[in-house]
């Protein structure tokens, strides 16, 4: 079970809302990563800072935001001035203090000043990317940093002082056996942290590994990436730590609330080039290019990409496909108190027949995924938005900006 609080039920109780802000600067790019990102300079993070600002002046702030997240890009790249500044500009939506500020960062990039910087704006969660102790699975990943990095970062990150820390790791990499998966989790385990994030290796269009897919110099393994699932749910498991979504695990007290309250299709404010959010009753996400995002939100626009209302079917399509990855699955009763004008018909369809795939069971009103079914999540999640939007074709609007 996992280690999460309930979602609140009383309707006079205020709803979460978080703010993510995508810092897009990198050093350099992996090989693995689509995000969107840019070189970082001088005047470029000056201009990104100031833009933050007159984006969040856009915002209709109906209640104090209750968790941060910012990510990237390399957040950690940005000097101790620009985080106070980037800081206080968020820190002014807070209506007191987040109850979980996360910041990522690289290992090559965390120093004891900004670490200082980062405590100083309120931050509680540090959620560093390690993907790998071992030198040649690194450079196959074109990350920069070192094991010893890795561990010198930790060490840092810890006598700060912060509330939690997590620590990334990849799997299925080029070249990576159970073995060496296996060390490379004993090894993270070793450091004691409060959150493990273990993502399997996917290959994003637009990247170098997509590539070296494509051209044959790597191959997909989907019963290897399968066995190194399972091995890591009960490996991570035994040593102490909640399974409370695929990729995700906790100590008690420890659990990402600002994903667990995006999974529950709560509200997010996104802040950035790139950033996606939903918010009073439209989502959308920011253009990914600084310069067009810049010049949107001087003309006072933003979400113009994908933008769409947020209608009783979208919402619980989203909360059945995010909701069903997580190990305290879905609860279908609260589901549909909150969002009543769904297509339920359609929702009692797809689950009996994920049930008579043996995919997912109900247990009381949760429905929740098998563990062959947390095996094939992603096929779940499809079948769950092919299901639902059969049901309601036309029912995405896009609006002005």
């Amino acid at each position: 079970m996992s280690e999460i609080d309930p979602p609140p039920r009383h309707p006079s109780r205020p709803q979460p809302l978080g703010v993510y802000v995508h810092v897009p600067f990198c050093a350099s790019t992996c090989d693995f990563c689509a995000f969107y990102q840019t070189a970082p300079t001088a005047d470029g993070v000056d201009r990104f800072i100031k833009g933050v600002a007159d984006e969040a002046a856009l915002i209709d702030w109906m209640r104090p935001v209750t968790t941060v997240f910012w990510g990237g890009g390399t957040p950690g790249l940005l000097a101790t001035g620009d985080i106070i500044r980037l800081g206080e500009i968020v820190g002014g939506r807070l209506g007191g203090t987040a109850v979980e500020w996360t910041v990522e960062m690289a290992p090559a990039s965390v120093t004891k000043a900004r670490l200082a910087a980062l405590k100083e704006i309120g931050v509680t969660r540090i959620s560093m990317g390690a993907q790998s102790f071992q030198p040649a699975l690194l450079e196959g990943l074109g990350r920069h940093h070192t094991r010893e990095q890795i561990f010198r970062a930790y060490g840092r990150i810890r006598a700060a002082g912060f509330a939690s820390v997590n620590i990334d790791m990849m799997f299925a990499l080029p070249g990576q056996d159970e073995a060496a998966w296996l060390a490379d989790l004993d090894e993270a385990l070793a450091l004691a942290p409060d959150h493990l994030s273990t993502y399997c290796l996917t290959f994003e269009e637009d990247t170098k590994l997509w590539v070296k897919l494509s051209q044959g110099q790597v191959k997909l393994d989907v019963e290897h990436e399968a066995r190194l699932y399972e091995t890591t749910w009960a490996r991570l498991e035994e040593a102490g730590y909640a399974h409370y979504e695929v990729s995700n695990f906790a100590r008690p007290g420890h659990a990402c609330l600002h994903n667990v309250n995006t999974w529950r299709m709560h509200e997010w404010i996104g802040l950035g080039p790139s950033a996606a959010s939903q918010h009073d009753g439209w989502r959308g996400g920011n253009v990914a290019d600084l310069d067009r995002w810049l010049a949107d939100v001087a003309q006072g626009r933003r979400m113009t990409e994908d933008r769409a209302a947020l209608t009783p079917a979208l919402l619980v399509e989203d909360a059945l496909i995010f909701g069903v990855r997580m190990n305290e699955g879905v609860d279908l009763a609260a589901l549909r108190a909150r969002f009543p004008q769904a297509p339920w018909h359609a929702v009692a369809a797809i689950v009996a027949r994920l049930d008579e795939a043996g995919l997912a069971r109900m247990d009381g009103d949760r429905l929740r995924l098998t563990p062959r079914g947390r095996l094939l999540a992603d096929s779940v999640g499809a079948e769950l938005m092919h299901a639902l939007t059969e049901a309601v074709p036309n029912e995405a609007v896009v609006g002005p900006c």
